[in-house]
């Protein structure tokens, strides 16, 4: 990229530098800042580019000495006399603003489908698939194999299987083991696995090798647009949502798992990261416990504005057997309608992680940048 840090006047105070630009804007470096990041050899592990500098070898009140600025790069003499060379390029890609991945759905949204064969051998299909993935939360994958344990011919494009208590694939039917309501012919509500965990599973795979029974409709929500919305509607419950600690647990004659964590994660900046919704392995609180009036009332709202059929966060579809449903679990929620045990119905699932995603495709996205660089 080219630097637009172009300017003559350099301000130096006690604790950064300071580039004028002609616009009237400025570019502030804080002299640790400036320091912490040189990338001279000295600083960094040439082999790794990791860092080796450690902020502990100078002092807080660090300063330079001498500070020159060209158009490509800012130069600094510290007390030690080590010398800085830093390119602007590398300052001007930190000021631009990191991309938003997720998208709201549109109107009358279905998850979009993708062949298992070509999203395993095609890298096109695979980029397609997976940046639609980080986009929206989710995606059907069509044509998987009906045999068991499939699941677990993802982890070249997914990453390795997040292993959980209660089976590395879990079978989902009414005759297997019965832990919980999905073992069960009842409808079920919307929800994210493991709610239970101090850190959920992020992506989870739900793969239909038979549905031979009425019913069973597969249903999706998108949870962050349902939260951004109650934040808009109802900002205090939404910050009640972000604070209030609330149990959950899952168990069997075996295993369990027992987490207290606040519904909704979001970063520093407010943006959402997680929701933590489970109305199956909710557990009782106090009922004197300080505030649990006013988070009833937030989860109350919450319980109505996630069970709403109607609502544009909200899509229902069937899943066919060959069939499998790959969730960003920490947005998405997913249900079933209830069915009528007549007939065949086995779904296997099994959990990934987000960041395994994530680095597939900045991988493949990589290949395609330099293949079209070599044409």
């Amino acid at each position: 990229m080219e630097a637009k840090l172009d300017s003559d006047v350099i301000q130096v105070t006690a604790d950064s530098v300071n580039i004028h630009h002609p616009d009237g804007t400025q570019t502030m470096l804080p002299h640790l800042w400036l320091r912490d990041n040189c990338p001279c050899d000295q600083c960094r592990v040439v082999e790794t580019q990791e860092k080796r500098f450690i902020l502990s070898t100078v002092d807080a009140d660090i300063a330079p000495t001498e500070v020159s600025l060209d158009s490509h790069q800012l130069g600094i003499i510290w007390p030690d006399n080590h010398r800085t060379q830093f390119p602007l390029s590398i300052i001007d890609q930190l000021l631009i603003p990191e991309p938003k991945h997720s998208q709201p759905w549109p109107q009358n949204f279905i998850p979009h489908s993708f062949d298992w064969l070509l999203f395993l051998t095609d890298n096109q299909t695979t980029v397609a698939a997976l940046t639609q993935f980080m986009q929206q939360g989710v995606i059907v994958l069509s044509g998987a194999p009906t045999q068991s344990e499939s699941l677990e011919l993802l982890a070249p494009v997914l990453g390795p299987i997040r292993e959980v208590l209660f089976d590395r694939i879990h079978n989902v039917s009414v005759t297997g083991h019965v832990y919980n309501i999905a073992h069960t012919s009842l409808g079920l509500p919307p929800h994210n696995d493991f709610a239970s965990y101090s850190f959920p599973p992020s992506v989870q795979a739900l793969h239909m090798l038979q549905n031979e029974v009425p019913g069973g409709e597969s249903i999706v929500v998108d949870g962050w647009a349902i939260l951004e919305q109650l934040r808009l509607d109802h900002p205090e419950y939404f910050e009640i949502l972000c604070q209030f600690p609330v149990p959950f647990r899952e168990f069997d004659e075996d295993n369990e798992t027992y987490a207290v964590e606040p519904m909704v994660r979001c970063d520093t900046d407010g943006n959402i990261q997680s929701l933590r919704f489970s109305n199956q392995l909710m557990q009782m609180m106090n009922p004197m416990q300080q505030g649990i009036k006013q988070f009833y009332r937030a989860y109350r709202e919450l319980c109505v504005r996630i069970m709403h059929r109607q609502s544009d966060a909200r899509a229902t579809f069937r899943l066919q057997g060959g069939q499998l449903l790959l969730v960003a679990a920490h947005r998405v929620l997913h249900a079933r309608e209830s069915f009528q045990p007549v007939g065949a119905r086995h779904l296997q699932d099994a959990y990934f992680e987000l960041d395994n995603i994530a680095n597939k495709l900045r991988q493949l996205q990589a290949l395609e940048r330099d293949a079209q660089n070599v044409r």
